[in-house]
């Protein structure tokens, strides 16, 4: 092996590490649990109780289009709760208007949800899903208000809203 081909070599294997960070760290099928939450069902049982939306965002970590939810303008008293399961998840006083065009909160309801690592679209995120069915919600970010400095941007459509 020449100088060149070496330094090629060694060159493309740079690259690849870095690349390698952004890639996801395992493959995360929500569509059919595997026992890991307390709610599970098959993939078709959540296709029969989600709409389409609803289940690629929820089941498949998809993502809606920004200000696409009502509920991102929706500030009358109540809770928000998982679109698939029911599970209180934001109380309405942990809302604010984030500009984003996506519902936000600034805390959860405590035993709400859990968060994994997401190193999808070549970057690191915080991913939130519900605690119960582990539903896809979306994600929390360090840049929102006081008093946690939490911006938790959650897909409207993996959210119900229950007044009162």
């Amino acid at each position: 092996m020449n100088k060149r081909t070496l330094l090629q070599a060694g060159a493309a294997m740079v690259v690849i590490a870095w690349l390698a960070r952004y890639l996801p760290l395992k493959s995360r099928d929500m569509a059919a649990s595997n026992g890991e939450f307390e709610i599970t069902k098959t993939e078709e049982e959540w296709r029969q109780a989600l709409t389409p939306e609803q289940f690629y965002v929820l089941r498949q970590q998809g993502t809606e289009r920004a200000h696409t939810s009502p509920l991102d303008k929706q500030y009358a008293t109540g809770t928000y709760v998982c679109a698939a399961c029911d599970l209180p998840l934001f109380a309405s006083a942990t809302k604010f208007n984030s500009g984003t065009g996506w519902p936000s909160f600034f805390a959860p309801i405590a035993g709400g949800i859990n968060t994994s690592v997401d190193k999808s679209l070549l970057m690191t995120r915080v991913e939130v899903h519900c605690h119960r069915c582990g539903g896809h919600l979306g994600h929390v970010f360090d840049d929102g208000p006081p008093p946690t400095g939490e911006r938790y941007c959650m897909n409207g459509v993996a959210l119900k809203f229950i007044a009162g």
